[in-house]
């Protein structure tokens, strides 16, 4: 599938390198994917381990992409998956800055009278744990993929205005397929997406290519909503329409998460937490 001069692919569009590292990708994993759905009757164990497979087959064509295609040693540090302090100081500020933007969506909800707050269904250490672990593994796999290789792969071949909307859009339309009628019907969702793939693409700009950030980021507004959804700590009055609280409580696609997300990729583009080109 590859050339015989691998290295010659590195010169090919974007697109042409994309594709066919996405074609790679299905290939390997497809047929494992298949044999473990069918030996695993658990379909939420069977769903994690195949995720969990597709990521470590996306770590390992990464790593033979570096070396085979652009004769790179170590494309992970170009992605900006970098094991330093400062990187970890990164991921813990956006954890941060992730977490309490959603906490203070529904806190404002709260005061509003829009919902109402009940104990959790689950234990707090068990919940806060697991909400945690959730949000680390969706933040440092989806970032790695579209802040990471994507991103890269754009950026060698396209100005940085273009790059950011093109990945906020593949961003958003990956997450967003669903049925026609789905799609309309949720729509607030889609925009919702596409403002948090810029939030994040600016949260990398302002670190200098740093991925710490965004991780955090990513993974504190899932690791919040983990614990209000998962833990049923909400309860929503009906005193606000679906299309301004969340359509099915989905903070994404309603008004109010549309402001607070805007709000945060606004400070971003101004520079807070650093400076950077986009």
């Amino acid at each position: 599938m590859l050339p015989r001069d691998t290295h010659r692919l590195a010169t090919a569009a974007a697109p042409v390198r994309i594709g066919i590292f996405i074609l790679l990708l299905l290939v390997c994993w497809l047929p494992l994917a298949a044999a473990m759905l069918w030996l695993v009757c658990d379909r939420n164990l069977a769903s994690i381990l195949t995720m969990g497979l597709l990521f470590g087959e996306f770590l390992l064509l990464v790593w033979a992409w570096g070396h085979l295609v652009y004769r790179e040693s170590n494309l992970f540090h170009r992605y900006g998956l970098r094991w330093t302090a400062v990187n970890g100081q990164d991921y813990l500020r956006g954890l941060g800055v992730g977490f309490w933007l959603l906490w203070a969506l529904f806190g404002v909800e709260g005061w509003l009278g829009w919902l109402v707050w009940q104990p959790p269904t689950h234990g707090w250490v068990g919940l806060l744990l697991a909400g945690f672990m959730v949000g680390l593994g969706v933040g440092l796999a989806e970032e790695l993929f579209f802040r990471g290789w994507l991103l890269d792969e754009l950026q060698r071949d396209y100005p940085p205005q273009l790059v950011l909307w093109v990945t906020s859009l593949i961003y958003a339309g990956l997450h967003f397929l669903r049925p026609l009628p789905e799609i309309f019907r949720t729509w607030p969702q889609f925009l919702g997406l596409v403002i948090l793939g810029v939030i994040l693409v600016r949260a990398k700009a302002v670190t200098q290519g740093r991925l710490g950030l965004a991780i955090g980021i990513h993974g504190g507004l899932v690791w919040g909503y983990y614990l209000i959804n998962v833990g049923q700590l909400v309860r929503y009055t009906q005193a606000a329409p679906a299309w301004v609280t969340g359509i099915d409580h989905n903070p994404l696609a309603g008004l109010m998460g549309l402001l607070f997300l805007g709000l945060l990729a606004e400070l971003l583009r101004w520079g807070w937490l650093g400076r950077g080109q986009f």
